[in-house]
């Protein structure tokens, strides 16, 4: 189990949604939940919460690549995300984690 921290400014998470065109309404809505969590999130909460606003799954990958994580490490988000989902239990969890500030 891998345990990384990956960085971005708040700025430059922006910067990114507006890319894809995220609304403010949305953008706030996920600083907010990024707030409450104390600008510490894992991985995998932080693309539920990419996936809650609405971003596609390739626009989710790639905001994670642009986090500096390597594809091994996105599979092993995504798929943590997926059996999160399907089981709806909390069984293996891939430990990385997005510094917010």
């Amino acid at each position: 189990m891998a345990k990384d921290t990956f960085t971005i400014s708040r700025q430059e998470l922006r910067r990114i949604l507006t890319i894809y065109k995220v609304d403010e309404s949305s953008m706030a809505k996920l600083f907010s939940d990024m707030e409450k969590a104390h600008r510490h999130v894992n991985a995998i909460a932080f693309a539920g919460m990419l996936e809650k606003i609405n971003l596609k799954r390739d626009a989710i990958v790639n905001v994670l690549r642009r986090l500096g994580m390597d594809d091994v490490t996105i599979n092993s988000t995504i798929d943590s995300m997926d059996e999160q989902k399907l089981l709806a239990e909390s069984g293996r969890i891939f430990e990385a984690t997005i510094n917010f500030g």
